[in-house]
Formats: structure tokens, C-alpha cells, sequence
């Protein structure tokens, strides 16, 4: 069976911080048959600067051995409200991520994985990368969206109980701030 990886950026949604601030995020869908990936299916959401950040580190861990696909280009007049500018950015990150999924490098990158398949943020997606926290990229990863299987085995529940309590234990275990460079 060939293998496929397919990838959708859509459903922009604005979160507000507060009164005066707001941002968009966009849901990134995954569906693959492939064994570089741990899930077949996922979703998450992710912001552009999230995009930015994912682009940068790819660069940095591929030690410029591959030119990567650029962005769609930040926009300081880009507006929340307007239909056009969100339509053509959400084009250009599907693009950049269809892209990078083409490359074997890049689908080794543990950043990759974590950015299109586990919910955390940038900084805990680096302290997984580099072994600071008590779980593993594939724990990470697994436990994300587990709502998008229908049917468990009870190896996998088994599996997931022992995942989410290793995530749910002391908040210190989890996650450890990096060392201060000097």
C-alpha cells in the first residue's frame, strides 16, 4: 500500500485575550498512513507566530543542508476581519506544511511531530525534544485528541491511563525550565 500523509489548515478562529486583544489560530488536520507518524489521525490548533517558530527550528535542527518553503508573509495591516487575508494565509500555511511533509529529513524532526500532533506550546515542545520532561514525544503525542478514535483496545487504554497520569503528576515532573545561558 502506497503511503500518503494528507494535511488541512483550516477553521480559523479568533480567541480574545481580553478587550482590546485578540488572535487567530487555525486547526491543522492530519491524516496518514504513514510510519513516521505515531497517530494517523489528529488535530490541533496553532498559531502563525507558531508557524514562524516551527520554520525557524526545522531550519536550525536541518543545519541549512535544506532550503525550507517560506511563509506566507506576516502582514502588519493583516485584520481578523477581513475574508480574504485569512483565506490566503490559511493557502500558505497548508502549502509550507505540504512542503515539509514531502521531505524524509524533515519527517524525522521530533519538533514536527509534536507541533502537528500534542497541544503543547512551543516551550514545552522544546523541553520534550530535549528530554526535560517525564514524558516522552510519543506520549505527547498520544495523548492529544484521543477523542478521535472511537474504539480502544485495553492495551491502549492501559497505555493512555499511565500517559495521563505521568502528565497530570507533579507539574514540576513535567515540565523543567531550561538552564539560564550564560
Amino acid at each position: 500500500m502506497k503511503q500518503f500523509i494528507s494535511v488541512w489548515v483550516r477553521d480559523p478562529r479568533i480567541q480574545k485575550n481580553d478587550f482590546w486583544h485578540a488572535h487567530m489560530d487555525y486547526e491543522i488536520c492530519i491524516h496518514t498512513n504513514s510510519l513516521c507518524f505515531t497517530k494517523k489521525m489528529s488535530r490541533v490548533r496553532r498559531r502563525y507566530w507558531e508557524f514562524v517558530w516551527l520554520r525557524e527550528k526545522l531550519q536550525e535542527n536541518s543545519l541549512l543542508m535544506v532550503q525550507l518553503p517560506e511563509l506566507p508573509p506576516k502582514n502588519i495591516f493583516f485584520s481578523l476581519n477581513n475574508a480574504q487575508q485569512i483565506t490566503e494565509r490559511m493557502k500558505g500555511l497548508q502549502k509550507f506544511l505540504e512542503l515539509i511533509l514531502e521531505s524524509n529529513l524533515f519527517l524525522s524532526d521530533s519538533c514536527l511531530h509534536l507541533f502537528l500532533q500534542s497541544e503543547l506550546d512551543v516551550s514545552r515542545i522544546e523541553a520534550c525534544v530535549l528530554g526535560r520532561t517525564c514524558y516522552s514525544v510519543s506520549q505527547a503525542i498520544l495523548r492529544c485528541g484521543r477523542n478521535l478514535r472511537r474504539f480502544h483496545s485495553q492495551e491502549d487504554l492501559s497505555g493512555l491511563r499511565r500517559t495521563e497520569e505521568s502528565f497530570e503528576s507533579d507539574s514540576d515532573c513535567a515540565f523543567v525550565e531550561p538552564e539560564p545561558q550564560q
